[in-house]
C-alpha cells in the first residue's frame, strides 16, 4: 500500500469512530453532548481527533481529513540522505581551531618558578 495512491473511501472503512465529551468553555450543551470524534486507522493504529466546533458532523469531517494527512505523510517515501564531504578548506580550518585550543590549553601548565 506504500506505491498506492490512498482512496478515502476505502480508508474510511478501514477506521473506527468513537465520540467523546469535549472539555473547555461551552456550558451546558458542551458538557451533555458527545461532539469530539477520534478516528482510528486499524490497519496502521494512526488516530486523529477533533473537537473544535460544537457539531459532531463538522468535528467528524475534521478528525477524517486529519487523518488522512497523517497517513499521506506515513505513506510517503523518505528520501534516503546523501553523504558529503566537507569542503577542504572547512577541514583545514577545524585543524586550526584545534591547533588553537591545543596552545591555549598547553599554556595552563603549572607555573614553575624561574631562576634570577
Amino acid at each position: 500500500m506504500r506505491d498506492m495512491e490512498l482512496d478515502p473511501e476505502k480508508i474510511l472503512k478501514e477506521c473506527k469512530v468513537s465520540f467523546f465529551r469535549s472539555s473547555g468553555p461551552g456550558g451546558q450543551h458542551r458538557n451533555k453532548t458527545e461532539t469530539g470524534v477520534i478516528v482510528k486507522h486499524l490497519p496502521t493504529g494512526i488516530t486523529a481527533s477533533a473537537s473544535e466546533r460544537r457539531s459532531q458532523i463538522q468535528n467528524r469531517e475534521m478528525a477524517e481529513e486529519r487523518l488522512l494527512a497523517k497517513l499521506r505523510q506515513y505513506y510517503t517515501k523518505k528520501k534516503k540522505r546523501v553523504k558529503t564531504t566537507a569542503p577542504r578548506r572547512v577541514r583545514e580550518n577545524i585543524l586550526e581551531e584545534k591547533a588553537a585550543v591545543s596552545r591555549k590549553k598547553s599554556l595552563r601548565g603549572k607555573v614553575t618558578e624561574l631562576d634570577q
